[in-house]
């Protein structure tokens, strides 16, 4: 599978909030995982596909959609993450992940 096809496929089981995400994610991209178990290691699997939608770039109303969610609790999921991996108030969340 390409690296397109891959991501593409990503970006859909996201879309579809799909239980295969995890898994999908974590064979496109393990070094990824090992770099947020090296900055937390008790991260739960929610918060790991979380981690996932912030990495995709995708908005709050965007994860909210998909996620079946307010955007309020969106935004009060990405301060609780900010807090666990300690990402500064200051620090573009988006930017971060996609530095990581």
């Amino acid at each position: 599978m390409t690296k397109n096809l891959a991501e593409e496929e990503i970006i859909r089981l996201a879309k579809d909030n799909s239980p295969r995400l995890l898994s999908k994610f974590k064979i496109s991209n393990p070094d990824f995982f090992e770099k947020l178990a090296a900055i937390q290691r008790n991260l739960q699997n929610s918060e790991l596909i979380f981690c996932i939608y912030l990495k995709l770039n995708l908005t709050t109303k965007e994860i909210a959609t998909y996620t079946y969610v307010t955007p309020k609790a969106i935004q009060n999921r990405k301060n609780r993450i900010r807090k666990k991996l300690n990402i500064s108030s200051s620090v573009d969340i988006y930017k971060w992940f996609d530095e990581l």
